[in-house]
Formats: C-alpha cells, structure tokens, sequence
C-alpha cells in the first residue's frame, strides 16, 4: 500500500532534533544466562511431572504463544528434551487466540520467526484453529457467565497432557489478581478465536472476571500438568522461571508470581513526559503493540484513564512496526503520529481480525495516528504539538520498544531530574538525537 501524504504539511522545519542523553536505569532485575535458564526449565518440567501420573508413551502438548519472550526457543527446546527424558512424546502447539490472522498457517508463522522449528525444538509443530467444547460454566451465584461455553485447541484436547510456557506481567487492558499469564493463554490461547471471541465480548470485565473461571474450568477438565511461567526484568532478559502447578493456574499461585513481576517490569522513571519516542511497536512487544503501562495509556472505555498507571505523555511517536508482529498493527491508536513506512507494513487483515477478537478498546487502540513522511518528522512534528512553546523545556524520551526500558535517551529538560535519581546512570556526554542510530535492547 503507497500512501500519498500532503507535503509540508507537518515538516516543522523549525523545529530541531534536540540534543540528548543515554540513561540507564541500574536497579533492574539480574538476567539470568542460558545455564540458568535451562536448570530452572528442567527443575520446572520435573516438578510438575511428578503429580501428573501420566503413564510412559504419552503425549503432551506444549503451547506457546505470540510474545516475543526472551529466551522462548531455547525454554521450549528444553522443555521437549526434558519431557521426552521422562518417557512422554512432546509436540507443540501454538496457544495465541486469533493472532496469526486466525489461521493455522499464520500462527505457525509466528512461531518460526520465534525460531520454534521442528529441528530446533525438537518436536513437531501441530497448527489449527478448530476446537472442542470442554462444556459450559455453571456461573457465580448471582448466574453472571452461567451457560458460558469453554473451548479448547483441538490437538490439546486430544493429548494426553498439556504444558503451557508463558511469561507473567501485567496486562495492558486491565488489572486483577491475575492477569496476563499461564491462565490468559490457558482460557484464551488454547481456546482459538472461538474462546478468544467469547471472552472478549464482556471487555475488560470480562477479561478480570471471566477469563481466570474458564482457565480454572480448563485445568480441572483438561490434563493439564501446569505451567512454566516466566518472568522478565526491564531488559527484557529471563530474570526467573517458575514451575505453576495445574491447581494454581487462574488462581492464588499464579496471582502471587504476577505480583513478583509487577516489581520488575518494563517502566519510565519520570511522571511526566511531552514527547514518548518508540522506535518499534509490534504484537511481539506486547498485546496493545505497545505496553500501556509504560506509556500511561489504556483507551479502555471502561477505564477511566485517570486511574491507569504509568506517565502523564503528550505526545506519542510511534516510528516502527517490529517485523515479528508480522503487520499485526493493533494498538497503533495509542500514539498520535506515525510514519509512512509503519502504516505501508501494516496487514490490515490481520490488524482487524485482532481488532475485532479484541472487543473493548480494540477499535479505539487501532484508529490510525496522523501519518507523517518520516522518523524526523514525526519527532518534530510531537514537539511542536507538545504544548511547549520553548523547544529547550521539551521533556523528550526515546526507549526502543515497551518491553525494553532499561536505556533510554532523554534531553536537557528531564536532565536534572535523571541526575537526581539514584536508580539512574546518565551519560556525561550529550549527543544529538539520531533516530537511525539503535538503542540497547538486550545486556
């Protein structure tokens, strides 16, 4: 898609990249290296075993979904051979709702750009969007969600034993003891776009309410022997892996490790921002493209906006859209401008079957932002909309992407303010904002 855009319209031209300085926050969660990763994996998969009493020759299948978490291919690889140790016949299957453009092929897709490949996980890939209906919820005791159908991947269905692999952090549309997790990709993973669709409809209640009943309903109907649930620092690297038995999913042991990630997730150490830069959004980054708790906005009709965590921002400028979100753009509405590149890389197919899966909020999160020619643009044009009638008071940030808030560079106006906290290191130097240069990601 070639879009036309006026010319001049939002150039600014007097407007000039500000100059800038790298900050690092230091008091972030320690990563742990693949060693440790692969023990922790391995103690996990034994743990659950144990209780599962599944006899030799079975087979189990082990869902994954649509982040971009670190380390995913190498937990999953591990996951296999250990499973495989214990006598069982591991396969995987993709656990991620309607992503993918709720095909089979879309979701394998994802997977392989995730490096999960038959040959280096070592256990085939089972794909498909048909399900099983596992029954219906008797409801609570006012019979809210009484009759409310719980669906299941039908490949899972039919295996002898499920394993789901997730990272636990807080979710970008609402807030409850348990949120975005092994119950989220339990319910709504395995239950495809039907059980996606379903849950959605009741919107960020629903979300809150109704989905950990039909994660628990699934444990207790399913041969479920649990989780391996991880949890990530600012970096984005693996800080712990935890093994979450089937009887805690949706429940008190996963809300207790949702409250451990809540102190090491992705933030901004300032409260308040005129101009956010993100350099990439993506379906890979987080399920909103761009995790709202760091930008400080949600967009949920149900929500005030008041009441959501995060920094008071102007102005978003979204520049990129992550190749492995595979043109996935949901939540391209919570930033004010673009460019044109991320608005031609966008699959507006897969966008609005997300979209629609999504229910409240989904079509407020994927209006489209003013489109601008480029990267530059963008920053100017923000700065000059801030508000800020002086450029030099323009509190900018620029961070990569939502999931990795470690670095970042910020200008003179924030300058004070980041000397000032312990938990930051700034560089001593400045240097001008130059948006082809990249930002560390990744220790």
């Amino acid at each position: 898609m070639r879009l036309e855009l006026p010319t001049g319209l939002f150039t600014y031209p007097d407007v000039e990249l500000p100059p800038v300085w790298m900050v690092e926050q230091t008091n972030a969660a320690r990563g742990a290296d693949l060693s440790e990763v692969a023990d922790e994996v391995l103690r996990a998969v034994r743990a659950l075993w144990e209780t599962a009493g599944l006899p030799l020759g079975a087979s189990v299948a082990i869902g994954l979904g649509s982040r971009g978490i670190r380390n995913l291919a190498a937990i999953a690889a591990t996951a296999v051979d250990a499973i495989r140790e214990l006598g069982a016949v591991p396969f995987i299957v993709p656990a991620m709702g309607s992503h993918g453009g709720a095909t089979a092929d879309g979701q394998e897709a994802i997977l392989r750009d995730y490096g999960i490949l038959p040959d280096v996980v070592r256990a085939p890939v089972h794909a498909t969007m048909n399900v099983k209906e596992l029954g219906r919820l008797e409801g609570t005791d006012s019979g809210e969600f009484a009759g409310h159908s719980v669906w299941c991947d039908e490949n899972a269905a039919r295996a002898d034993g499920i394993l789901l692999i997730n990272r636990i952090k807080p979710h970008t549309d609402f807030g409850g003891p348990v949120e975005s997790g092994i119950a989220k990709m339990l319910a709504i993973g395995l239950g495809k776009r039907h059980g996606a669709e379903a849950i959605h409809r009741h919107g960020a209640y629903g979300l809150r309410e109704l989905m950990p009943r039909v994660a628990r309903h699934m444990a207790a109907a399913l041969p479920v022997l649990g989780g391996i649930a991880i949890l990530e620092n600012q970096a984005g690297e693996t800080a712990e892996v935890h093994a979450l038995r089937a009887t805690d999913i949706g429940r008190a042991g996963e809300a207790a490790l949702l409250e451990r990630a809540r102190k090491m997730c992705p933030h901004l150490p300032f409260d308040k921002i005129d101009v956010l830069v993100v350099d990439e959004m993506g379906k890979n980054i987080s399920g909103t493209g761009m995790d709202t708790h760091v930008i400080g906005r949600a967009l949920m009709p149900s929500i005030p906006e008041a009441d959501w965590d995060g920094p008071l921002v102007r102005m978003i400028a979204v520049l990129s859209l992550s190749r492995d979100s595979h043109g996935n753009a949901s939540g391209l509405g919570l930033a004010d401008v673009t460019t044109r590149a991320l608005l031609e890389s966008v699959d507006f197919n897969a966008t609005l079957t997300n979209t629609r899966t999504s229910g409240e909020g989904g079509i407020l999160k994927s209006r489209i932002p003013v489109p601008l020619e480029s990267a530059d643009d963008c920053v100017r044009t923000a700065m000059g909309s801030c508000g800020r009638g002086d450029m030099r008071r323009v509190r900018l940030v620029r961070i990569r992407n939502t999931n990795c808030t470690r670095w970042m560079e910020v200008s003179a106006a924030l300058l004070d303010e980041a000397r000032a906290n312990s938990a930051l290191r700034v560089s001593p130097e400045s240097r001008t904002l130059d948006l082809n240069r990249l930002l560390p990601q990744h220790a």
